[in-house]
């Protein structure tokens, strides 16, 4: 078995296409980890959509119906970014937040929200959100808040 068998088998176990397939200027791509950004959103919808604009950046995605399913995934720590609905069955985003700084996951949060609710608005923000959209909200203002928050720059306030 040579290199290229080797590349093959692994390809073909991490459900990638062969090496042979792969355009060379691509294969320097998949050697860099994109960052991971999950989305918590109850509306299929808008999980899609945000799923597919994250993907659109290059960025990896990962999709959850609900703030628990998050939690227990077993994925908190691989996350860069965390995009997720405020107002949700069971465990609103907010509460999500809270837990997630209460078990010291620091990953960076942006809201997006129906509700025009101020206070929870100004406790997310406070308790250091990146941003807070407005559903529907603008493509460009979900960017520039992933920039900030990938880029490590302050917080929303």
């Amino acid at each position: 078995m040579d290199l290229t068998d080797i590349q093959d088998f692994a390809c073909v176990q991490w459900r990638y296409p062969p090496s042979s397939l792969i355009p060379a200027r691509s294969k320097v791509l998949t050697l860099s980890k994109a960052p991971v950004i999950s989305i918590v959103d109850d509306d299929e919808s808008v999980r899609e959509a945000t799923e597919f604009l994250v993907r659109s950046l290059g960025y990896a995605a990962a999709t959850y119906s609900s703030a628990e399913e998050y939690l227990q995934s077993g994925r908190l720590y691989d996350c860069s970014c965390l995009i997720t609905d405020l107002r949700m069955p069971g465990m609103s985003g907010a509460d999500l937040q809270d837990a997630l700084i209460a078990d010291g996951n620091r990953t960076p949060v942006i809201f997006i929200s129906a509700s025009l609710d101020e206070q929870v608005r100004a406790r997310v923000l406070d308790a250091g959100a990146y941003g807070f959209l407005h559903k529907p909200f603008d493509e460009q203002s979900l960017i520039e808040c992933l920039n900030k928050a990938l880029n490590g720059e302050p917080a929303e306030q």
